[in-house]
């Protein structure tokens, strides 16, 4: 990426701020899940197969702009720079049911048939791949259009109300096979059972169940924990509750949360209020959030948002489409953190927001900041490219406390390059930096977790320098997150992937 004329020539200094971020790619695990309404498995080696055949490309093509992934749609490669920029309305185009119809090929009985389909260039078409199996010789042609396949700038309908901030439709905000679910009756359910069996606040979240009444179940009985008790809750498993990204672009929002959270479990709620009053049943129950400007692209004036517990589900799988929690059940923070964010980049006063105004394609994307937005600290990013793996590690390792990141950090990936192929390392992408580990030898690791919190099937991808489960022995930190997405890479693959890092420290104040 270049970034010269912006870096500064001490490895332990940050460099000035990066102009028109565009950091973001769609969970393609959660845009096939909304697409088909069901849950998909990813630690199935059957799903890899499924995602490809939905979103029409191959599977290790997903993820590097230089293919015209649909995963950033909405965007383009300036491969002059390496690094993505926004389409504008008029660059996209919605395919229709026309548009995907592909011509009948069993009428090919040889090469010279081909013609009759539309491939005219027969003899200048090259080859992808050529084996030999039983004897007999198999051919994979280059992709040649035949019919109109979905890709950074061509989607149907529905992805593009699900994904993209371009709207078909006026009015309110609605996904296609999606309602706006108040998920406060749910909520209250889960935390009588939580009542009954002894878990109460565990995966809650923070902010979720924290200083708030909470209805026992008996008529006219309100249980109020004690202060301490609360403190004590608070920490407890409040990892089991790792965002996940959703079907739209905002792997700077996802990843950025995550890492204040990592860092920093009490800012998620130190300026938070969860208003939850179970005398009243005819109020929602809302929750107000806190966010900084910071100028630039992608930024409001700082303000305090209210967002009630509504969430955008889908109506064949019940589940939300966007930000989720990882693995517990009944943890809203997440969704609701994203909602507050759509809410006050749009400067709208809706309690129902487009979330697709999230998107990298809509005003950007910069993760850095987005920290900073969140925990008030100050934007630092340090570029790759001038800088040594020992360089790098160092800078996490000066910003961690026991191998944790005790301030929160991010990494982003080039929008492109050929060590992304065949890897599941994903381009123009955020991930969560949560600090570092070192091995037996000397080779010291950077620990990151990928929004989409996902950990794929052995053997799916590979590429050097990667650890592809860190636990406990290996990093002590593990214990306290859902592995889901968890990842290390030694400093040299990490150089050679990652674009930037960044962090948001908070300022010292005279009182």
């Amino acid at each position: 990426m270049q970034y010269l004329r912006m870096m500064s020539s001490d490895p332990t200094n940050p460099d000035s701020p990066p102009k028109e971020l565009n950091v973001g790619a769609i969970n393609p695990f959660a845009l096939v899940e909304a697409v088909l309404g069901r849950r998909l498995d990813p630690t199935s080696p059957d799903t890899a197969r499924v995602i490809s055949d939905v979103l029409q490309t191959e599977y290790a093509e997903l993820f590097d702009m230089r293919y015209h992934s649909v995963l950033f749609a909405g965007l383009k490669l300036n491969s002059r720079d390496n690094r993505a920029e926004r389409l504008g309305k008029n660059e996209l185009r919605i395919l229709t049911e026309e548009d995907m119809v592909t011509p009948d090929m069993s009428r090919i009985k040889k090469i010279g048939d081909l013609e009759r389909v539309g491939l005219k260039d027969v003899l200048d078409i090259q080859v992808q791949d050529a084996h030999i199996r039983s004897g007999k010789v198999r051919l994979e042609l280059f992709p040649h259009i035949l019919g109109k396949t979905l890709s950074n700038s061509a989607v149907t309908e529905p992805m593009c109300e699900i994904s993209i901030p371009f709207r078909q439709h006026k009015g309110e905000w609605v996904p296609p096979n999606c309602s706006w679910l108040d998920m406060s009756e749910l909520y209250q359910q889960i935390q009588r059972m939580r009542l009954v069996t002894g878990e109460l606040g565990m995966g809650v979240g923070m902010g979720m169940g924290m200083g708030m009444g909470m209805d026992s179940g008996v008529p006219g009985v309100e249980m109020r924990p004690g202060r301490q008790q609360m403190e004590q809750l608070r920490l407890s498993k409040c990892m089991s509750s790792d965002p996940v990204q959703g079907a739209v672009a905002n792997s700077w929002l996802i990843a950025a949360l995550f890492a204040v959270a990592w860092a920093d479990p009490y800012r998620i709620t130190r300026d938070n209020a969860f208003m939850f009053d179970t005398t009243d049943k005819s109020k929602k129950h809302t929750l107000t959030i806190r966010l900084f400007s910071k100028g630039g692209e992608n930024d409001a004036p700082t303000s305090s948002v209210e967002v009630n517990l509504e969430i955008p589900t889908n109506n064949s799988s019940g589940l939300p489409i966007y930000s989720q929690p990882c693995s517990r059940i009944g943890t809203l923070w997440p969704s609701l953190y994203e909602k507050a964010f759509a809410k006050w980049l749009t400067k709208g006063s809706s309690d129902r927001p487009d979330i697709t105004q999230t998107s990298a394609s809509a005003n950007g994307g910069d993760p850095v900041k987005a920290m900073a937005q969140i925990n008030d600290g100050k934007p630092q990013y340090f570029f790759t490219s001038s800088r040594t793996g020992p360089d790098l590690i160092g800078l996490v390792r000066a910003n961690s406390v026991n191998f944790k990141s005790i301030h929160p950090m991010v990494a982003f990936t080039h929008a492109t390059g050929t060590a992304y192929n065949g890897c599941n390392i994903v381009a123009n992408h955020a991930y969560s930096v949560l600090g570092w580990a070192s091995a037996p030898g000397g080779k010291n690791y950077v620990v990151l977790r990928n929004p989409w919190g996902v950990t794929e099937p052995a053997g799916l991808t590979t590429y050097p320098g990667l650890l592809e489960a860190v636990d406990s022995e290996f990093w002590s930190p593990a214990k306290m997150l859902d592995p889901a997405g968890v990842f290390a890479l030694d400093a040299h693959a990490f150089k050679e992937y990652f674009a930037c890092l960044g962090m948001a420290k908070q300022e010292q104040r005279s009182r």
